[in-house]
């Protein structure tokens, strides 16, 4: 067991620790602010259209992330020797792959949970025709990003501590500090009539796409014991396009009963059942956590079952 935590914790610094990480962090959660700060004049509609955009940015953001992360963790180590030479020790190949896992699940929560933040502050900062842009709370939120890259600056230059961990974990701290400061000492107004106010609802939709990523996660950790980094990235955004269209492609072929459509249903995810924004909009909350839990029990199930492909092709994939 302390085998596989080494593993597994080693496996999420090393992630935190790449440059694109941290660019993946920052220019998401800064990206899902600046939806919320232009005049859309939508009629109306523009918080839906803020709340769906945001929801989309994590899931791409955590698709890229996921390639990446898991080609970083795994296939790089493969081509470098760096896993024969852990294998050379007393540790499977199956131990070894899912503290891989572990430790790429960790990376990509803490990738969400950023994500997360920025979309309830852009859910708070979202007016319509007739309000403005939030600029203390744009301001607030750039000055956390600021002085966390500017903790990670300093801790490189008077400690000798690696910047890129340093400035994501402070950017953790300074976003969620910021949150709270927006939300208990900052106001706005939504509309002519109304004040703004953070969509809480936002929280169990973006839990819903923090399953979804840890299943592309597998995903990409199957394709990385075979593939490079393309490849990869290629397979996977296949998987992704292919599923959103799981129900049109597949599921009206399954229902039918034919033996294909129920094939190809049960083998390509359904990424349409982790995709909240359209519950939200009608108002239907009652149902969230209730239906998180199902959808948890989908992916940890699903996510069994790559993981266990993975295992299968890395036993007999050569590393010399």
């Amino acid at each position: 067991m302390r085998q596989f935590i080494n593993i597994a914790s080693n496996a999420f610094m090393e992630l935190v620790r790449q440059p694109v990480f941290l660019l993946l962090v920052t220019a998401s959660s800064v990206f899902e602010i600046f939806l919320a700060t232009p005049f859309y004049f939508a009629l109306g509609d523009e918080p839906k259209l803020v709340k769906n955009s945001v929801l989309a940015v994590m899931f791409l953001t955590g698709l890229f992330g996921a390639v990446l992360t898991a080609s970083a963790s795994l296939g790089r180590e493969i081509r470098s020797g760096t896993a024969l030479a852990v294998l050379s020790k007393p540790v499977s190949r199956a131990q070894f792959l899912l503290a891989k896992y572990a430790g790429l699940v960790g990376a990509l929560t803490l990738l969400t949970y950023v994500n997360l933040v920025a979309a309830l502050i852009a859910s708070r900062m979202v007016f319509d025709a007739y309000g403005s842009t939030d600029l203390p709370a744009l301001g607030i939120f750039i000055c956390g990003v600021v002085v966390a890259y500017a903790l990670g600056g300093f801790s490189n230059f008077f400690l000798r501590r690696p910047f890129v961990s340093d400035a994501v974990f402070a950017l953790i701290l300074t976003v969620t500090l910021a949150a709270f400061i927006i939300f208990q000492f900052t106001e706005q107004k939504q509309s002519m009539n109304e004040a703004a106010h953070v969509d809480w609802d936002l929280v169990p939709a973006g839990i819903l796409i923090l399953f979804a990523l840890w299943m592309l996660a597998a995903l990409a950790l199957a394709c990385s014991t075979r593939f490079d980094l393309i490849p990869t990235l290629v397979i996977c955004s296949a998987f992704f396009l292919v599923g959103l269209m799981s129900d049109y492609l597949f599921g009206r072929a399954a229902d039918r009963g034919a033996l294909w459509g129920k094939a190809l249903y049960s083998i390509m995810p359904n990424w349409q059942q982790f995709w909240l924004a359209d519950a939200l909009d009608s108002g239907k909350s009652t149902f969230h956590w209730n239906y998180v839990g199902k959808a948890l029990g989908y992916a940890a199930c699903y996510i069994g079952a790559v993981l266990a492909l993975a295992v299968t092709f890395f036993e007999d994939r050569e590393l010399s």
